[in-house]
């Protein structure tokens, strides 16, 4: 039944290409999304300045001088992903940081409630998307042209 819905090449090369669609639309949901998560991680990212989160680090085994390189870690890659320069590289750090907040900060601990993990794997499942797919073509990468697709 279900034979007749999807060409076989079709499927490999939407597989093998990860490109966006050429539609505008789709253009605009991207920025709208790489501008969402940019925003999230500048927000938080800043946060981390604050001395009550060097307080913090001791109680999960960090020292306090990993204060500023966390916080610059979140907000420059979120600067990065907003622009559309080196997105890719950007989410890839992100993605560390957020496995590193899903099962070293938190533990693991439930999907949802106190220490729930439910917000981290939308932010990382998010920062795949971006990882995979890249800047889009509403981006300053695009618009230079001379910066690698690999690490746009």
């Amino acid at each position: 039944m279900y034979k007749n819905l999807f060409n076989q090449n079709d499927v490999l090369e939407l597989l093998t290409t990860a490109e966006i669609k050429e539609k505008i639309l789709n253009d605009i949901v991207f920025v709208g999304l790489r501008s969402i998560i940019g925003v999230i991680f500048i927000v938080h990212g800043m946060s981390k300045f604050n001395p009550g989160f060097g307080n913090f680090l001791p109680n999960i085994g960090l020292p306090p001088e990993m204060q500023i390189p966390i916080a610059l870690a979140e907000v420059i890659p979120g600067i990065l992903i907003i622009t559309g320069v080196f997105s890719r590289i950007s989410s890839a750090l992100l993605c560390i940081i957020m496995l590193g907040a899903i099962f070293h900060v938190k533990g693991m601990q439930s999907l949802t409630g106190d220490g729930g993990i439910e917000l981290d794997l939308i932010l990382l499942g998010s920062l795949l998307v971006i990882m995979i797919t890249g800047p889009g073509r509403i981006s300053i990468s695009q618009i230079i042209k001379k910066i690698p697709r690999c690490i746009h």
